[in-house]
């Protein structure tokens, strides 16, 4: 499926599950939006931001590149999903993530229909990222894969064995690229 318009698909959800208290005459009371490209491990997010000035502005944001590739169906329940999120926040005025609330939405929209089923998390394919680095411990020589260099990062267990659990720069593990072998 390539990418669609998803307010049409946001507006139809909204009158079909949450009486249409997610907009505010014809408009969303938040944006939806595609993401970059870079949302690559989750298929899609509510969050509310806050200013300094007090104002909040929420979204929900979905992978393109984890949907597109995907059946409506796919897109449907995500989006449904967030929009659990958006309405407890915005509509309740309560903070939970898959709480009780969630979880009651959740039951009723599933049982009330038959094209999509709405689930805590997804089980959708996710592109599986190479580690790009090897850390060693200089002790112990235990090695594991980072997929980012980091900094002023021990070994664990030297630190709990020789150190009595205390950080220590004896332990900081040594950082080298991983080169998978073709």
């Amino acid at each position: 499926m390539s990418l669609v318009p998803l307010l049409p698909i946001f507006h139809r959800l909204n009158r079909e599950y949450f009486d249409s208290s997610l907009t505010s005459g014809p408009n969303p009371i938040l944006s939806v939006r595609w993401s970059d490209g870079r949302l690559r491990k989750t298929a899609g997010f509510y969050r509310k931001r806050s200013s300094f000035l007090g104002f909040s502005s929420s979204e929900i944001v979905l992978s393109a590149p984890i949907l597109e590739k995907l059946p409506s169906h796919a897109l449907e329940s995500t989006l449904c999903h967030e929009m659990i999120h958006a309405w407890i926040d915005l509509v309740l005025g309560v903070k939970e993530s898959h709480g009780i609330n969630f979880h009651r939405r959740m039951n009723e929209i599933n049982s009330s229909q038959e094209r999509f089923l709405i689930t805590i998390s997804h089980t959708f394919p996710v592109p599986i990222t190479s580690p790009k680095w090897l850390a060693l411990c200089p002790k112990c020589g235990l090695s594991s894969f980072y997929k980012r260099r980091m900094s002023r990062i021990a070994c664990k267990s030297c630190c709990d064995l020789h150190y009595g659990g205390n950080w220590n720069k004896n332990c900081l593990l040594t950082f080298q690229p991983f080169l998978k072998e073709a």
